[in-house]
């Protein structure tokens, strides 16, 4: 777990911690990466890209299956 703490308190691309000077923006797709700076996101978008459109579709499909069944009725005219 200790990890993963210290993955979100450094730059995913060139792993400068986080400080008053320096602060981290939050990959805004999967939620799961830091960066430094736009110039550290550009370059770490090839490695990041995978694994961030993964995150992006588990957490979709958690918003889909945590809404009531209820909620699609009649929206669809051969469903219902």
């Amino acid at each position: 777990m200790s990890k993963v703490l210290d993955a979100m308190d450094a730059c995913a691309s060139c792993g400068i911690k986080a400080n008053d000077d320096i602060k981290l923006k939050i990959c805004t797709a999967c939620k799961l990466v830091r960066y430094c700076s736009v110039k550290c996101q550009k370059d770490h978008r090839s490695k990041h890209k995978r694994a961030c459109k993964q995150r992006v579709a588990e957490l979709r499909d958690e918003i889909l299956f945590q809404q009531p069944e209820s909620s699609h009725l009649g929206d669809c005219p051969i469903c219902c």
